[in-house]
């Protein structure tokens, strides 16, 4: 076993614990979201628009991870321990 699988196996509760506390403050989080939009609005207009691709970039991926926190119940087609696309099964046919 290398060191990232042993890694990941010792980390897992507190990541399970994590996704756990997001999932019940939802709500709270979404709100931080908006908090991000309105912050990133802010620093473009002192900015004068010079990195407003970074700050949308950077916004985009923060709004990211928050949703993959909240949302480890749905399935989000990928396999967190891989990064892959998971394969899943076919539907019967009808």
């Amino acid at each position: 076993m290398g060191i990232l699988e042993t890694l990941k196996t010792k980390l897992a509760p507190a990541k399970d614990k994590v996704s756990d506390l997001a999932h019940q403050h939802e709500d709270k989080i979404e709100k931080f979201g908006h908090g991000l939009d309105k912050a990133a609005r802010k620093v473009d207009e002192r900015t004068k628009g010079k990195y407003s691709d970074k700050i949308e970039s950077g916004t985009g991926k923060a709004k990211d991870a928050l949703g993959r926190l909240t949302h480890k119940d749905e399935g989000t087609g990928t396999d967190e321990s891989t990064g892959q696309k998971d394969q899943g099964t076919m539907p019967p046919a009808s």
